[in-house]
């Protein structure tokens, strides 16, 4: 374990408490430097992004290896906590998933995503999801760090598991499990509704997460009714890749440069990886 990635885990811990988490993704050391030279308290990692920068899509075809390989460069690119997404464990048994937390806390992460999504599709049992937290928290202790803040992520609202008016209900059973095995805070992508968020973060006994993007709330939005961390996914990756697109084509269209322009100057970047 790195000399400070104790004392990591620990501020990343308690920046859950009080204000609001704003936690960017990145999917690369290059894109988590400029995240952190923007002034970011601490960085999550994108599994999509990871994924595309590989040659991958998004959804569970990382390795455990590739995935832990981008963790510890990213990690080792910046003075910030990292969370790591580490998607479903890579793998369904509980070894697998304690097999991955015990990767990335050696490539220095302060904290895991790990999602009850099952790669052919499909939810983890409660029961199951619940003993797969539990590795990922034992694993952690192993490790030297029972610090580690685990993001327990729910697909319920994502993937529009069952009838709309039961999906509350499914969420708040997980939530109660997953507390129960460890878990530090509820991560709910697909839920943007503020009104419904309210609902849970009242009923949740873990702080809720939630993914956000163009066209959500805003973070003081989110805010307002006691969401407690807010990330953005593979937005920025989707952005930049973005740029990239638009960029060529104006090259090959017009032979103009006006999509290039407002990026941070070469020095700038060149100057973050001393």
């Amino acid at each position: 374990m790195k000399s400070d990635q104790k004392s990591k885990a620990q501020s990343f811990r308690a920046m859950h408490d009080g204000r609001m988490l704003v936690l960017p993704n990145a999917w690369d050391a290059g894109s988590a430097a400029l995240i952190q030279h923007a002034g970011a308290t601490a960085i999550g990692t994108t599994s999509g992004g990871v994924a595309w920068s590989l040659g991958h899509g998004d959804g569970q075809r990382l390795t455990r290896e590739e995935m832990v390989e981008v963790v510890r460069r990213i990690a080792g690119a910046v003075d910030v906590p990292v969370t790591a997404d580490i998607e479903g464990g890579y793998g369904p048994e509980p070894g697998d998933v304690a097999a991955t937390v015990t990767a990335v806390v050696d490539a220095g992460a302060a904290g895991v995503n790990i999602e009850d999504s099952r790669p052919e599709g499909g939810l983890f049992e409660i029961a199951d999801q619940a003993e797969r937290l539990r590795a990922a928290r034992t694993a952690a202790e192993q490790a030297g760090l029972p610090e580690l803040v685990i993001n327990a992520r729910t697909d319920v609202y994502l993937l529009q598991v069952g009838e709309p008016d039961g999906r509350m209900d499914q969420v708040l059973a997980r939530a109660a499990g997953y507390a129960s095995a460890g878990a530090d805070s509820l991560f709910v992508p697909g839920l943007i509704d503020l009104e419904v968020l309210r609902a849970l973060v009242a009923a949740s006994p873990l702080p809720v997460a939630v993914m956000a993007g163009p066209g959500a709330p805003s973070v003081p939005e989110f805010e307002s009714v006691g969401v407690r961390r807010v990330s953005v996914g593979t937005a920025m990756a989707q952005a930049a890749f973005g740029l990239a697109h638009r960029s060529t084509a104006e090259l090959l269209t017009k032979g103009t440069y006006g999509e290039l322009a407002d990026a941070p100057d070469y020095f700038t970047i060149n100057g973050l990886f001393g």
